[in-house]
């Protein structure tokens, strides 16, 4: 079983991550930030480190997608590789933060290594307005991430939803974060794992 976690900068999937891995037995795979050598930097000189930072996350899910093949366990993965491809690199593109030679590169090296890529068994999508992503953010306080813009968290967000609308790769599960804090209460953490054995019964 293989059970990915999307969301905006902020949303809450690695803390769903760790939680829903306890509950369910599963193996946890986080997105690699403290390590990433491309994440401070880019926050300080987007123009200057986005390809950069893109081919750095592309590799590393690559690697990802690959254990979670190749292992034959259960996981919860933090940030799937479409992210990266349909919500990232895009808007970097359209703000002219990534120019369109590299886009295009990264594009066709997306296309081609997703070949050999399987989507999770469910994905869970977390929504949330700006003003919560916002305050997310500033309650964990990574020190890079004071620099992100506002008008870069925008529009992200509706590159999100514009994904989840069309997304077609399995099943999906969407938590709204605005009305759930699974994080500190036991409660609203039961219902999403209610739902989400709701949608396994369907898988199998």
């Amino acid at each position: 079983m293989h059970i990915a976690i999307a969301g905006n900068i902020g949303s809450g999937k690695t803390t769903l991550t760790k939680l829903l891995s306890k509950h369910y037995g599963y193996r946890a795979l986080f997105e690699s930030t403290d390590n990433n050598p491309y994440i401070n930097s880019f926050y300080e000189d987007m123009r200057r480190w986005s390809f950069n930072l893109q081919i750095y996350f592309l590799h590393t899910r690559i690697r990802q997608m690959m254990e979670i093949k190749d292992s034959g366990a259960d996981f919860v993965q933090d940030r799937t590789i479409y992210e990266d491809a349909y919500i990232f690199a895009p808007n970097l593109h359209a703000m002219g933060l990534l120019n369109t030679r590299d886009f295009e590169n990264y594009q066709q090296l997306f296309e081609l290594l997703s070949l050999f890529i399987k989507a999770p068994d469910l994905l869970i999508y977390l929504r949330g307005d700006v003003p919560s992503l916002i305050r997310q953010i500033q309650r964990r306080g990574r020190e890079y991430e004071n620099a992100i813009r506002l008008d870069y968290l925008t529009n992200l967000n509706n590159r999100y939803e514009k994904w989840i609308e069309g997304y077609d790769k399995g099943r999906l599960l969407v938590v709204d974060i605005n009305d759930c804090n699974f994080a500190d209460n036991p409660e609203d953490l039961g219902v999403v794992i209610n739902k989400i054995d709701a949608e396994f019964n369907g898988l199998f």
